[in-house]
């Protein structure tokens, strides 16, 4: 299991082979029936490789593998060169399920194993090799010492020891109840990793706070947790989901002909589902980067590339409103280093935010330079622009001015700033009433 800030890579060549790889893809090929040298044996991988190449252009997608009783959800880019792929995951989390006791009408639950927690690296004889440096303190085992010197394993309700079996058979493992030294109760989770040749070269896993057991025990006042805050993002997102996907189906008369008040209403329905769907995401990012421990991923990224990307993303929404976005030339290249898929984050809330404000057929200008050091795209519009002692209170959380326009949660430009400067850069603003407004994202320079 990486960290946020860990980046995972490997190499494949044009006819799929995996020539090389960290050890968590190693892994992952390993498990999968291949090893490096072979062909690339994670489908989703193999796949976006095969895209890459085929198109000749870099590309960024969030995929998800299995293995064993885990889901890995990857963040994964992959570009060309030279006849190769360069594959760089630079986000891997790993979601354990596992079942929990019948709840109180009788039926068994599902659940996820909570991201809280710490990761950690053992070699074949238990032995610690790392442990994640957020969390590592007087409170963690240390270095060098044995797992089982902090934890007490213990079996579940049939008797089992998930890790002992996992152990003997070289697979992962999961759910494997322990209490801590802390007298908390983890839920442990693990994978094998393999050398070169094959030979376990140990595990590397996470302990998570077991959710039951946290649960059981919550105060009513726990409503403000991160706990809470994850249970209320998966309550929400798949009701809303199949609420948006049916609106749409009505309104789009696919079954058959149709009122068209009663089209037009269903229309309705799926864009307040939309925004819905876009508060849920804003609060899920709110409560991320609110965190103590909140990191980034620091990798070379361009500037001018992203803000394109970001100007395409939204082009439609552009067209409706007849606004013209002019970005940058297509051969302009203003290195940076950041987070690819935050930096694209912001810039889309920015653009977004523009197109929103500005009045229909009117011009939106997105550039993109280095200066001294540093990287900056600049998004300047025609709206009606904002007053100097409101410039400040903008980037406060659920702060809209007043504005009456729909979607928008208030929350976007807090959490852009935040992540720029989580990043070490930084969001600005420049505007007069009747003047339009002018953010401008710096980053460091490459």
């Amino acid at each position: 299991m990486t960290g946020a800030s860990d980046i995972i890579r490997a190499v494949v060549d044009g006819d799929g082979t995996l020539i090389s790889a960290d050890p968590p893809i190693a892994t992952l090929q390993m498990q999968a029936g291949s090893a490096i040298g072979g062909p690339l044996a994670v489908p989703q991988l193999a796949a976006l490789a095969r895209l890459s190449i085929r198109m000749n252009i870099p590309l960024s997608r969030s995929i998800v593998a299995a293995c064993g009783s885990a889901d890995i959800d990857m963040w994964v880019r992959a570009k060309p060169r030279d006849g190769k792929v360069e594959l760089a995951v630079v986000e891997w989390r790993e979601r354990i399920a596992h079942k929990v006791a019948n709840d109180s009408a009788g039926r068994e639950a599902d659940l996820v194993a909570t991201q809280d927690g710490w990761s950690w690296q053992i070699d074949p004889q238990l032995r610690i090799l790392m442990i994640d440096a957020d969390n590592a303190s007087n409170d963690y085992p240390k270095v060098g010492t044995p797992l089982t010197a902090w934890f007490r394993i213990t079996a579940d309700e049939d008797g089992q020891l998930p890790i002992l079996h996992a152990f003997a058979e070289r697979r992962s493992f999961s759910a494997q109840q322990a209490t801590g030294k802390d007298g908390s109760v983890y839920l442990l989770s693990g994978m094998p990793m393999f050398d070169a040749a094959g030979r376990l070269s140990g595990y590397r896993g996470k302990a998570s706070l077991d959710v039951a057991e946290v649960e059981r025990h919550a105060a009513p006042t726990e409503t403000g947790t991160p706990l809470f805050g994850r249970r209320l993002d998966r309550a929400l997102r798949q009701p809303l989901g199949r609420i948006i996907a049916n609106a749409d189906t009505i309104s789009s008369q696919l079954e058959g002909p149709l009122r068209e008040d009663y089209a037009s209403y269903a229309a309705d329905i799926a864009t307040a589902g939309r925004h819905l769907m876009e508060l849920v995401d804003d609060l899920a990012d709110l409560q991320a980067i609110d965190r103590p421990d909140f990191t980034v991923t620091h990798e070379d990224i361009d500037l001018a590339d992203l803000s394109r990307r970001a100007a395409g993303l939204l082009a439609v929404k552009a067209a409706d409103r007849t606004i013209r976005v002019d970005v940058p030339q297509s051969d302009e290249i203003v290195p940076a280093v950041g987070e690819f898929r935050r930096t694209l984050q912001i810039l889309v809330n920015l653009i977004g935010n523009a197109i929103r404000y500005s009045p229909e057929g009117s011009m939106i200008w997105v550039r993109a330079e280095s200066m001294d050091g540093v990287a900056q795209v600049t998004i300047a519009d025609q709206g009606r622009g904002i007053a100097h002692d409101d410039q400040d209170r903008i980037f406060d959380k659920f702060e809209r001015l007043g504005r009456d326009e729909a979607g928008g949660s208030g929350l976007g430009l807090y959490i852009s700033r935040r992540l720029a400067r989580a990043m070490g850069g930084d969001i600005t603003v420049d505007s007069a009433p009747g003047q339009g407004a002018r953010f401008v994202l710096r980053l460091p320079g490459a």
